[in-house]
């Protein structure tokens, strides 16, 4: 699988990625009842957009969560597949954003750790065998 320099995915394959990840968590939530409880929608579509966000690139990131607001304000809070613009679709926005700038601090951390992590080359130097004279030991020279 392709990854950019930094090792994230790069936003043609994140994207997509995270939007079927969003339908898959709404059909989830849905099916655990969300429609009486939308907080199931919810975090279930906050850890997706999280995800995202720790894996793609930031502008990817930003589409799945927006993507995953549409899917739970059209389906989740509106049924109807139309989007619903009130108080519960702007809480589910600002916890979707907040879930993806968490999920990209998160990543960038991370990569800056790895960047900065020296591993230092250790020389292996093998013990003489038992029994057998060690190279170079016949041409020494008597002192």
């Amino acid at each position: 699988m392709r990854t950019t320099t930094d090792g994230r995915l790069p936003g043609g394959l994140g994207f997509p990625l995270g939007g079927v990840a969003v339908v898959v968590a709404a059909i989830a939530a849905d099916i655990a009842g969300a429609t009486a409880h939308p907080v199931y929608a919810l975090v279930a579509l906050v850890l997706v957009a999280l995800g995202a966000a720790a894996v793609t690139t930031p502008a990817a990131a930003a589409g799945v969560a927006l993507v995953a607001w549409a899917v739970d304000s059209g389906f989740v809070l509106g049924r109807a597949g139309q989007l619903v613009f009130d108080g519960a679709s702007g809480r589910v926005a600002l916890a979707l954003g907040a879930a993806t700038l968490v999920g990209l601090a998160a990543s960038a951390i991370v990569r800056a750790a790895r960047r900065r992590v020296v591993i230092p080359r250790v020389a292996v130097i093998p013990a003489p065998r038992v029994g057998e004279p060690q190279r170079g030991a016949d041409r020494v020279a008597p002192a």
